[in-house]
């Protein structure tokens, strides 16, 4: 009751007035956006650093690895064999580091081909690879030392055999090796950049990245 006798007025939004919390962003009406509500300085803020966060990826070849993996591997089903997250690794690999060809093999422990993933042939390929690459050759020295390779021209290296009949040709070439227990178990390798320029230490970062992640499924799933 108010003082005059009547009862207190209470003051209601009409049915049709916008809301006044500040707690919801409106939208924008030509966009939808609901960032319309937020202020200029904050989106100019937030803009610059997701574009700081894209120029440290391009510069961190090995964090850009990780994160495609982590997007690769959501995508696969959670049952999943062993040579579907190889397949991922060596897809990534031809991807990243923008090649023709590549190739990801399991070996043994007398560096015998076991498993053999490969990404960027065709059908006809395949078929003509009737036999996978046995550790010797350019990729010999994986074993040996433990080191990655590069080749700017294979054929005219001295160790330019090892691949099989039909194996695509190859002129560029950079490889890694798969760890597995201490042990050498295999490689990844890309060959021939799609703009034709040499592989480089980007390229080998992002190699061997890659490489972890497989010497983690072959431990876990392989062997």
């Amino acid at each position: 009751m108010s003082r005059f006798g009547g009862t207190r007025a209470t003051s209601r939004p009409h049915p049709g007035a916008p809301s006044r919390s500040p707690s919801i962003p409106r939208r924008c009406a030509a966009t939808g956006d609901r960032r319309a509500g937020t202020p200029p300085r904050a989106r100019g803020t937030l803009g610059s650093a997701m574009k700081l966060t894209d120029r440290l990826l391009r510069r961190d070849p090995e964090r850009r690895a990780l994160r495609a993996l982590a997007r690769g591997v959501k995508r696969l089903p959670a049952r999943r064999r062993p040579d579907e997250s190889l397949q991922l690794v060596v897809d990534l690999a031809r991807e990243m580091t923008h090649a023709k060809y590549g190739a990801l093999a399991v070996t043994d422990e007398h560096d015998m081909t076991q498993g053999f993933v490969t990404s960027g042939l065709s059908a006809d390929d395949l078929r003509g690879l009737r036999t996978p690459p046995q550790a010797h050759g350019p990729l010999s020295s994986l074993r040996a030392d433990g080191r990655p390779v590069r080749f700017e021209n294979v054929q005219h290296s001295p160790r330019a055999f090892g691949f099989p009949p039909h194996h695509p040709e190859m002129e560029a070439l950079i490889g890694v090796p798969i760890w597995s227990a201490g042990h050498v178990r295999g490689s990844l390798y890309v060959t021939d950049r799609d703009d034709g320029k040499p592989f480089d230490d980007q390229d080998e970062r992002i190699l061997v990245t890659l490489a972890r992640h497989a010497s983690t499924v072959i431990e876990r799933e392989w062997y």
